[in-house]
């Protein structure tokens, strides 16, 4: 198990992340989602060993990750900003890789680059920002480690490659137990793809949770009592954690935090005229979170 442990790093007088804790399950598919400059590539960078905290711990069973060669061999990182040397062809980022992880997989490197029609032997400046992407994923791929980041994984790739990305992904993680941190701004590809989510803001974590769990204690309620809804605000729901509320005519929108059942119960002793309850996709978590965090926009 990957686990941060009151992480923290600074660059000159500013701190990209502040205090972090989290942990990331072997046999898992993780997603990070966040403002811009949350500190979703600073976090991955300390997690796979480029950066040395500046405080707190990353850890992998319980070993400090920074300089820490057996540890860095369990763990391959493909970052937003993709590095290789300058004339590197495919080849010889592999035969770089080869002496790095011992459980490079010569094979599989072959038939997956094979599989996307990626020349091995071609010089990687010449390949498009998309195939510059599937390459590193490739390379990554046939590694074998235990745990796999991916930085704005999807970014770069047509609507097929990210699909059938998505799927190599999904079976590393089912046929051989490890575990994907995956960061985007696409809050469907998480949402289609990972079992954890973990969301940050200014270098803080405001919530790690599997999307299960946000699935069933994140929820949209519909209300109306005979009367005008003026006549009542929030006030009126004590007892129930409201993130956002809003009044339309006689109907009340809610979006409410905690147990689905509990709340309606609640609603229902109320004797309402409407209660409807209605799921929340990824994206709507995100938005409202952010709100109540102060991060919304409005045009004038």
């Amino acid at each position: 198990m990957i686990t941060a442990e009151n992480l923290t790093k600074k660059f000159s007088d500013m701190t990209a992340l502040d205090s972090i804790n989290c942990a990331i399950e072997k046999g898992c598919i993780y997603g990070m989602v966040g403002s811009n400059g949350s500190g979703k590539s600073t976090l991955l960078r300390l997690l796979s060993g480029v950066y040395k905290p500046d405080g707190g711990r990353a850890m992998l069973d319980g070993e400090d990750i920074y300089e820490n060669t057996k540890a860095k061999a369990n763990i391959a990182f493909v970052p937003d900003e993709l590095y290789y040397p300058a004339g590197a062809t495919m080849d010889r980022v592999a035969a770089m890789y080869r002496s790095l992880y011992p459980g490079f997989d010569d094979t599989r490197y072959k038939e997956l680059a094979r599989d996307l029609n990626l020349n091995r032997s071609k010089t990687l400046s010449t390949f498009s920002k998309g195939m510059r992407r599937q390459a590193m994923t490739v390379l990554a791929l046939a590694t074998k480690p235990q745990y796999i980041f991916f930085d704005e994984t999807f970014d770069g790739l047509d609507p097929v490659m990210r699909n059938y990305v998505k799927r190599l992904i999904c079976m590393d993680v089912v046929d051989r137990g490890a575990s994907a941190v995956i960061t985007s701004h696409s809050l469907r590809e998480l949402e289609d793809t990972c079992d954890q989510l973990a969301l940050l803001h200014k270098g803080g974590l405001v919530f790690e949770s599997d999307i299960q769990n946000l699935r069933t204690t994140r929820f949209k309620i519909q209300i109306a009592f005979s009367g005008d809804a003026g006549d009542y605000g929030p006030e009126k729901f004590s007892g129930i954690e409201l993130v956002r509320f809003q009044k339309h005519g006689s109907v009340v929108n809610m979006i409410v935090k905690g147990d689905r059942d509990e709340t309606v119960a609640k609603l229902s002793a109320m004797n309402p005229v409407i209660l409807d309850v209605l799921p929340l996709t990824l994206e709507e978590v995100f938005t409202y979170e952010m709100e109540a965090l102060g991060y919304s926009f409005e045009l004038d």
